[in-house]
């Protein structure tokens, strides 16, 4: 198995920061720690980061515009930490493109496990589901037809509805024709909808399909999780260009959870 990588925390509580740091090195990673804001970016930049653990509530820059400037060109799976508990700091953490938020007080145990969760999720050279046609992504000439859901062939990875073309072995969308850019779970969510045939997926079977291994069928699911699918889900269908009034793709099973729309006519 291959090394995980660089880790860099950014974290401005000396005593939180070593224990991640250690938390990080116990599970293989080459650790890297910044005390700020602008050192924590400098030190990703240069690091070339696989993980960063980011404290919100830092002492010269908001925890998400840290994030924000990462993003401007790094990948590296992100998982935010704070101490606050009031629910638009969760979704603000996910808008800005973060993979993971994590509450304080923590367990040491948990923060690894998320970690070593999102390492075994598939990742692109840049981090987001890009079309790149060199690697065997699906481009609009070699669109399957569109339809119901269906796999264009037996080993290929595609699934297509009204549309939508998902390759779940290079992790490329197209909607009609044209590149869709996802996050990482926004990806993993699409997918899990698509390939169920329209069968109803709980807000819980998502955080499962988003999070990946660290939640099994026994796993106890937070509100906060569940917030957070829904923020995901908003996303997509604003990437989708989706009618709230009559909906292709994402249906809401109120009460429930979410669903692939039906079929309509080409």
């Amino acid at each position: 198995m291959s090394e995980p990588g660089v880790a860099v925390v950014i974290e401005d509580d000396e005593d939180v920061r070593n224990l991640v740091d250690a938390i990080l090195k116990s599970a293989g990673f080459v650790v890297h720690s910044a005390a700020t804001g602008r050192e924590g970016v400098e030190v990703v930049r240069h690091q070339h980061a696989a993980v960063v653990t980011l404290d919100v509530g830092l002492p010269d820059m908001d925890g998400h515009e840290v994030l924000r400037q990462i993003r401007q060109f790094s990948d590296a799976y992100v998982v935010m930490l704070t101490a606050r508990r009031d629910e638009p700091e969760t979704l603000t953490a996910f808008l800005t493109g973060a993979d993971d938020y994590v509450k304080k007080p923590f367990l040491p145990r948990e923060l690894r496990a998320r970690v070593t969760a999102m390492m075994r999720r598939p990742r692109t050279e840049d981090g987001l589901t890009l079309p790149r046609e060199d690697h065997g992504g699906v481009s609009a000439a070699s669109e399957p037809a569109r339809g119901d859901l269906a796999r264009s062939g037996p080993d290929n990875g595609v699934i297509t509805h009204n549309g939508l073309v998902l390759n779940y072995k290079t992790r490329t969308v197209f909607l009609l024709g044209s590149p869709l850019t996802l996050t990482r779970s926004e990806f993993d969510l699409l997918f899990d909808l698509l390939r169920v045939h329209g069968e109803v997926r709980t807000r819980a079977d998502l955080v499962r399909a988003a999070r990946g291994d660290y939640y099994d069928d026994n796993s106890y699911i937070s509100e906060a999780d569940e917030r957070a699918v829904e923020t995901h889900i908003g996303n997509l269908r604003r990437k989708l260009r989706e009618d709230p009034q009559s909906p292709r793709f994402l249906q809401t099973v109120r009460g429930v959870g979410y669903r692939l729309a039906p079929r309509r006519p080409d």
